[in-house]
């Protein structure tokens, strides 16, 4: 054990009995949190305007305090950018997580000095919870690797701006500094493939122990990594590499493809970090899902999928969830997000304590014919086929044929790089369809009733996620492609690195 290991060690066994302690009465930290939002957020503009009270009662909130999209958000945040203190939260925004947005353009999410800790503090108590439970901490002896956006920003009006990933460079504490890589210059290099080159020279030669990123960006450096060395695996390069970090992906369809490359299985740690806050992260290898960051500065809602697009939707608070039901999550928070829809779909697969996985976006479905078909449906379908019949998939997107050029039934169609073939492509398309009208009885109707023919597989060239990826400037960083959509325009784009 090394000495900043042996230096830790106690302060990550306090933060996973803090753990424990508050995820026993997840409901009891969650009404303690909605208390001091109120508290706060009476102060502000906003509360003003919705008639917030410190002692005002949820079911009030509800009613006074509509869900809503960063449209609904914009002439707030505008009153930011333009110098006015007090009108979201209380005083200005630390920063302003600058994201993509669909039909609002670039969005700038607020974050305070009352949300950072959610955001760095929550990483810091899963990594440390990680070491606390399992004893391994000797990656905290070495050089770690955050593959993460530029962390140069620009000003908001008065409020330095940048994605979140590059935002939190500027957080990174003093004990932590010496272990980061890559350096501040070569993480200020915007364009990827460049910045990759500059990674490589940075920590081909180091003590790497952790490596963090989305996994098909970690997927470029290791392969760029042993093309630069000449080493078969990333052990050989790292013989101390102990530990991978990932979120915003699902890891499975990945893993296969990352094992092989590395040289053996790693452990890992799943988070669920958004610009909006830090959602959740797992807390037990030996258990499904993700802990709800329960007492952390933000007050779930939850809108079951079904009425996200009501005039009326039923919200629910943590104390009212079931399991195994998909919901919109809203979340209200010490940055001034108040009844904000995230995008993203959940799916509790545990209440004791609170573990949830996330099932999918809002805007990322199908449902051409009624089908309505989710991003976990398809992963776990695709899992499952492959588990059973081999082969490796690189990276995957699906997609509607509503009018087929070929003519005939329409149907879903799946584009695959895959990284290995299997033996049998229709014997593969089969399980695959099989698969995937287990995961949803609608499908599976719809196949029964000849509305959809099965399932067409489209392989694709290698690379062609990345290349897409390329063509939209969007390659690297927390950059990926949507597991499916419900129209054919990334798929229209793809087809031109058919295989």
């Amino acid at each position: 054990m090394g000495l900043k290991s042996k230096l830790i060690k106690p302060f990550a066994k306090k933060i996973a009995r803090d753990i424990d302690r508050w995820s026993a009465d997840a409901v009891g930290a969650q009404r303690e949190v909605y208390q001091k939002l109120m508290s706060k957020g009476q102060r502000t503009a906003f509360g003003k305007d919705h008639s917030l009270k410190a002692e005002l009662p949820y079911e009030a909130f509800r009613d006074q305090v509509p869900v809503r999209d960063y449209e609904a958000l914009k002439p707030y945040v505008e009153r930011i950018k333009q110098g006015e203190k007090d009108v979201l939260w209380p005083g200005l925004p630390k920063y302003f997580a600058k994201t993509s947005g669909t039909t609002s353009g670039v969005k700038y999410i607020p974050l305070t000095k009352d949300s950072m800790p959610n955001h760095f503090g929550t990483a810091r108590n899963a990594l440390f919870n990680y070491y606390a439970r399992t004893g391994k901490g000797h990656w905290l002896d070495g050089k770690m690797i955050f593959l993460s956006g530029s962390p140069e920003l620009e000003q908001a009006g008065q409020i330095p701006t940048g994605r979140l990933s590059g935002i939190v460079n500027h957080e990174v504490p003093s004990w932590l500094r010496t272990n980061q890589l890559p350096t501040y210059k070569t993480n200020c290099i915007e364009d990827w493939e460049e910045k990759l080159e500059r990674i490589i020279d940075e920590t081909a030669k180091a003590d790497m122990r952790l490596i963090s990123g989305i996994p098909p960006w970690v997927q470029m450096y290791y392969e760029r990594l042993l093309e630069r060395t000449g080493k078969k695996t990333v052990k050989e390069v790292f013989p101390n590499f102990s530990m991978f970090v990932y979120g915003g992906v699902n890891f499975e369809p990945y893993r296969g493809a990352l094992e092989k490359l590395v040289g053996q299985r790693l452990d890992s740690l799943e988070t669920y970090p958004a610009s909006e806050g830090f959602i959740a992260f797992q807390d037990d290898h030996t258990q499904p899902g993700l802990l709800l960051n329960a007492y952390s500065g933000i007050f779930f809602e939850f809108i079951p999928l079904e009425d996200i697009h009501s005039d009326a939707p039923r919200r629910l608070w943590l104390n009212e969830v079931e399991v195994g039901v998909n919901y919109a999550l809203i979340i209200n928070n010490n940055a001034g997000l108040w009844g904000y829809n995230i995008g993203d779909t959940v799916q509790f697969v545990s209440k004791a304590p609170y573990r949830l996985v996330v099932s999918g976006r809002v805007k990322h479905f199908i449902s051409a014919f009624g089908e309505h078909v989710i991003g976990k449906e398809v992963e776990e379908a695709m899992n499952l086929t492959v588990a059973a019949l081999g082969g490796k998939v690189t990276e995957f997107t699906v997609a509607p044929q509503v009018s087929p050029p070929e003519g005939g039934t329409p149907y879903h169609e799946w584009l695959i790089d895959f990284g290995e073939r299997p033996a049998d492509m229709a014997a593969f398309a089969k399980r695959l369809n099989e698969e995937m009208a287990q995961q949803n009885i609608y499908y599976q109707d719809l196949i029964a009733g000849h509305i959809l023919r099965p399932l067409v597989i489209t392989p694709l060239q290698q690379d062609a996620f990345r290349n897409y990826m390329k063509s939209q400037g969007k390659l690297g960083g927390q950059n990926k492609v949507p597991r499916l959509s419900n129209d054919r325009k990334i798929a229209t784009q793809l087809l031109q690195w058919k295989a």
